[in-house]
């Protein structure tokens, strides 16, 4: 068997296309493995457009960055036609080891997009030894005909939520589906509130989905989301999400710890203390600052000691319940707070939780869980860790798709 037998064996060529020689360029550095391919003399090809077998009208020569061979870098160069159709004109045709229009071989895209799934773009590329704009390009392209493809058409209940996807005002609101146990991202958008809403009910409807099929919304308490969900959903019924509870008293403790810091020396480690939860696994030192908290009159206490009253509620096993801890817990944190400038921030949230009540409420009416909404924290950390070095928004959102949207196979190599 030839070295050009092998070389057509192992990149899967069919007639009329077979490596008419090789060629090792050792002056590069690293060393080059060019690989010539052509077809039979008086060959006919398939138009791209209908299939029919027809005569090239001119040729292109076009070369692609393969895997590499052992060590050297390998490139594989094809002198590719044109057809002329009789009833589509002059088309270039598809070569069965590489995409349109890209500079890659299929085989070499499906390495590339293999790491991209398991560790950031950056280190993919120098792996790849390719820059990482270029890797960027073929991520997003496969990533789009991915999303493109999405079926919606069974899509019942949604939860959605917003991020910063740099510091500043750079907003990225993600949708999930509240079925799908496992990658459950089904839309990202840039930006936040009705405008994010109104085009994911585009995006659906485009996708096979029907408004009337929604039954459930799950979101925060943004007047904007609630309005929008409202509006683009009328027959769903909406539910702000428990973690988004806790998190509204989260920020205000920070706030009052903040204010009451200038004029009031705390323990040591109160600011993470007081931001994690206890299950979470504190610090000797944050664990410490706990005790003095509770020993404490602080109102830096008193703000933690009414979130962590929300635990109680937390705990119903019922509407019933929930709804009578619930206001219990809100007429109890309103007699603590009253009158005490500190604790306006405590006031505040109290008010947002009494005005959305019902909606909170209805986490014990809901088929679903809180458990997918509340793994949206730990969904932004994975993205922008993966995404490192990503300059703008565009690449934020791809990688959003790629490590937590069902795209299924992205590549196929023949």
């Amino acid at each position: 068997m030839q070295s050009t037998d092998i070389f057509t064996l192992g990149l899967g060529l069919r007639p009329p296309w077979q490596i008419k020689n090789q060629r090792l360029d050792l002056d590069k550095d690293p060393h080059e493995l060019h690989l010539r391919i052509e077809s039979k003399r008086g060959s006919t090809y398939p138009c791209p457009k209908c299939g029919k077998e027809c005569k090239a009208h001119d040729f292109t020569e076009l070369t692609w960055r393969h895997l590499n061979f052992f060590q050297h870098h390998c490139y594989l160069t094809a002198s590719v036609p044109r057809t002329n159709c009789p009833d589509h004109g002059v088309k270039r045709i598809k070569v069965p080891w590489a995409r349109k229009g890209s500079k890659f071989t299929l085989l070499f895209e499906q390495a590339a997009m293999t790491l991209v799934r398991e560790m950031p773009v950056l280190s993919a590329a120098r792996i790849m030894e390719i820059t990482d704009t270029r890797l960027w390009r073929v991520v997003h392209y496969y990533v789009e005909r991915a999303v493109r493809r999405m079926d919606l058409s069974q899509l019942a209940a949604f939860g959605l939520d917003e991020t910063a996807s740099k510091r500043g005002h750079n907003y990225v609101t993600v949708f999930i589906d509240l079925e799908r146990k496992t990658k459950p991202v089904i839309f990202s958008i840039p930006g936040k509130g009705k405008a994010a809403v109104k085009a994911f009910r585009r995006f659906m409807e485009d996708h096979g989905g029907h408004v009337g099929n929604i039954v459930e919304v799950v979101c925060d308490m943004s007047k904007a989301f609630i309005a929008a969900t409202e509006e683009q959903f009328p027959y769903a019924r909406q539910t702000v999400d428990w973690f988004h509870v806790v998190q509204l008293f989260t920020r205000a403790i920070d706030e009052v710890r903040r204010e009451e810091s200038k004029e009031h020396k705390l323990p040591k480690a109160t600011r993470w203390a007081v931001l994690k939860a206890s299950e979470k696994g504190l610090t000797d030192a944050q664990l410490e600052a706990i005790l003095q908290l509770e020993a404490s009159d602080l109102n830096t206490a008193k703000a933690w000691r009414i979130r962590e009253m929300l635990r109680w509620i937390n705990g119903a096993h019922s509407l019933g319940s929930a709804k009578w801890r619930m206001t219990h817990f809100i007429n109890y944190a309103k007699e603590l707070v009253d009158g005490n400038p500190f604790l306006t921030p405590v006031a505040k949230a109290l008010e947002t939780l009494e005005r959305h009540k019902q909606r909170v409420l209805g986490r014990w009416r809901s088929l679903y869980t809180n458990a997918r909404m509340e793994g949206f924290n730990s969904l932004f950390q994975a993205v922008r860790s993966r995404a490192r070095g990503y300059r703008n928004t565009y690449t934020f959102i791809t990688m959003i798709y790629l490590i937590a949207a069902p795209l299924g196979d992205l590549v196929k190599s023949t």
